[in-house]
């Protein structure tokens, strides 16, 4: 698979990163990885120390698309950041990888209780991923988020949409249990009638 430039996701990335970017000696670096159709390039960027975070993300990203693996690690760092931008420009990409591990990964950040201010991407990833760890790692963390007044109700209601969406009716008694929640309880009553009637 060709390492992709015209991407609409990618694009925007190097916009986002481009403006960060203000000494000519690192503008030409990251011209360079732009335009670098050599995956060796790209992986020796994941590798070699003291590379800012902007040049991993890129070479991440470009060798994430074009389903190279050594991508993975790279990304599910990404996914896990602290800036939601750079969450969702890996999570893009780690769909797009098609590594087996992902699912796995991503089930083991959204239910770290410790990064649940960083969970919704990994929520939206595993709905995305319609993986065998999707709707277990969806549920574990929804059950968390019950409480009225939790302050990462995002994340929950991402977890609602999700089991909506993935309509596994092993999700119901969380889905029930949401019904109550001053803010899930509208979206768990939408993916409960997804699911539509049964037990």
């Amino acid at each position: 698979m060709d390492i992709a430039t015209d991407d609409a996701e990618f694009r925007s990335m190097i916009d986002r990163l481009g403006a960060e970017i203000v000494e000519e000696e690192r503008a030409t670096e990251f011209r360079g990885l732009i335009a670098t159709e050599d995956r060796e390039t790209l992986a020796a960027v994941l590798t070699e120390p003291h590379r800012p975070l902007w040049a991993r993300e890129i070479a991440s990203f470009r060798l994430g698309l074009a389903g190279d693996p050594r991508a993975f690690e790279a990304l599910v760092l990404l996914l896990n950041h602290r800036d939601p931008e750079r969450c969702v420009s890996a999570a893009y990409a780690l769909t797009r990888l098609g590594d087996p591990r992902t699912a796995r990964a991503a089930a083991a950040l959204a239910t770290n209780e410790l990064r649940v201010a960083y969970a919704l991407l990994p929520v939206r990833l595993l709905t995305d991923l319609r993986a065998p760890e999707s709707v277990p790692a969806l549920v574990t963390v929804l059950e968390r988020r019950l409480a009225a007044d939790d302050p990462h109700w995002r994340v929950g209601l991402a977890c609602v949409e999700g089991l909506g969406t993935l309509g596994d009716p092993s999700a119901r008694p969380a889905l029930r249990a949401a019904l109550p929640h001053p803010r899930l309880g509208a979206a768990a009553a939408r993916s409960l009638a997804r699911l539509g009637s049964g037990g």
